[in-house]
């Protein structure tokens, strides 16, 4: 399957698959039931929920590996300038406000109907959250810590990648965490652009009236933000284990 999954209408399928059947036998996912909970549409329609699951996963992780490092850089070149962090906060905070209608419609004007549009809008979404954790990583340095490296000869580079990135990588993460959890929330807006992980099954769910559907789909989204979340937070425990002591 395409990365377009999730364009084709179920419901009028599970109307299809009926047959000769009478509405006693039924599957649930059909018309004549369209119960909410249904194993039967799940293993029933299992490729589409799994294709349009990894595309989801897949936008996602573009999304927010490309807007740290769009935050990382943005946020290395205000840092110690007053004017230009006062005008990147404010300018993030702006651009979250854009609806994603209007982001996705600018954007596609350029990327035309692909991935990359919404790959490029939530990324400069999550720009939002990720420009202020690492901003605030990056401040909680203790003075004492720099000037003691600094003392030890660490030129700027070294100082960075040594001493600050390493103390600034708790905050920065927690900003992750939620960067991402948004971003799994907001990738089922690209079925705009017909690009839209399950939210595009999510869609037709929805035009079709098909319960099944609507709450299946939405359930992996949930699992997915909660995943994904549970991968950072491991991620973070093995990479900064100075912290797990301070916790202790």
């Amino acid at each position: 399957m395409s990365l377009a999954a999730g364009t084709t209408s179920y419901a009028a399928l599970g109307a299809a698959d009926l047959g000769s059947v009478s509405a006693a036998d039924a599957p649930c996912y059909s018309r004549s039931v369209n119960a909410w909970v249904c194993p039967e549409y799940v293993s029933r329609y299992a490729p589409e929920l799994w294709d349009a699951t990894v595309q989801h996963i897949l936008l996602t992780v573009a999304s927010v590996v490309l807007g740290l490092v769009l935050a990382v850089a943005l946020a290395l070149l205000a840092r110690n300038r007053p004017r230009a962090r006062s005008f990147l906060l404010g300018s993030t905070t702006l651009v979250y406000t854009i609806p994603s209608l209007a982001m996705f419609s600018i954007l596609a004007q350029a990327t035309g109907l692909s991935p990359t549009t919404v790959v490029i809008g939530l990324a400069l979404y999550s720009l939002s959250i990720l420009v202020r954790n690492v901003l605030a990583g990056l401040d909680g340095v203790p003075d004492e810590v720099v000037e003691a490296a600094t003392g030890l000869g660490y030129g700027r580079l070294r100082l960075l990648t040594r001493v600050e990135a390493p103390l600034a990588l708790p905050v920065v993460m927690a900003g992750l965490r939620v960067a991402t959890v948004s971003t799994v929330a907001l990738v089922t807006l690209g079925t705009i652009v017909a690009y839209g992980g399950l939210g595009n099954m999510l869609a037709n769910g929805i035009d079709d009236s098909f319960k099944a559907q609507v709450l299946t789909t939405s359930v992996l989204c949930v699992l997915l933000a909660v995943v994904l979340d549970l991968l950072i937070v491991g991620f973070t425990r093995l990479v900064t284990p100075w912290t797990r002591g301070a916790a202790a």
